[in-house]
């Protein structure tokens, strides 16, 4: 029963959630992760993601889970960075322009690819509302994302983000100007500020 309490403990450490992965980093094996679901020790929520019973199910985590490449990106990384009030109703991830994202798309993510270095470019850790911490992009990359035509971005979303922004104490503009330029909307971020700042 050594290994259950392993489970626990580690799961806690993580807000609850264990994955396949630390369970056999832990020396314990696959097979009892279904032997302690069917006990109801644990609960299975995806493939490889498991959580305590008594802990709120977090779906930001359990997509970084089972896409592990996978960076939450435009309006999912708005509302990351408090920048919209909008609760993603899909989830949007960048991934690698390598990455087959067949799986990601079949369960409803909205999925844009990227080569490098542009897909690296700004991730930063960000915090779930249930206090779990997954990758994204930085507020200034993502402001610079909403901006691209071929995003689809609501105009009425785009138009909140960047007052939010504007108003925050912690923009740097720089920045901001830095990412326009490498992503191309210079032109398109110029219109924003001009009106917010």
């Amino acid at each position: 029963m050594a290994s259950i309490e392993t489970i626990i403990k580690v799961a806690k450490e993580n807000n609850g959630i264990i994955t396949t992965a630390m369970v056999v980093l832990n020396g314990i094996s696959r097979g009892s992760l279904k032997h302690f679901v069917d006990k109801g020790l644990i609960e299975k929520v995806s493939r490889g993601v498991y959580i305590l019973p008594e802990f709120w199910e977090d779906e930001f985590i359990n997509l970084q889970s089972r896409f592990k490449r996978g960076i939450f990106s435009l309006e999912t990384a708005l509302f990351l960075c408090d920048l919209t009030d909008r609760t993603p109703n899909r989830y949007s991830m960048t991934f690698p322009n390598t990455y087959n994202v067949t799986q990601a798309k079949a369960i409803g993510v909205i999925c844009s690819q990227s080569q490098e270095p542009m897909y690296s470019m700004g991730i930063v850790d960000l915090k779930t509302p249930n206090g779990n911490i997954v990758k994204g992009y930085c507020v200034e990359r993502t402001l610079c994302d909403i901006l691209k035509p071929r995003n689809h971005i609501d105009i009425q979303i785009v138009s909140e983000a960047y007052k939010r922004y504007a108003k925050g104490k912690s923009r740097n503009i720089p920045l901001l100007s830095e990412f326009a330029k490498i992503l191309k909307v210079e032109k398109r971020l110029r219109a924003y500020l001009e009106v917010l700042l």
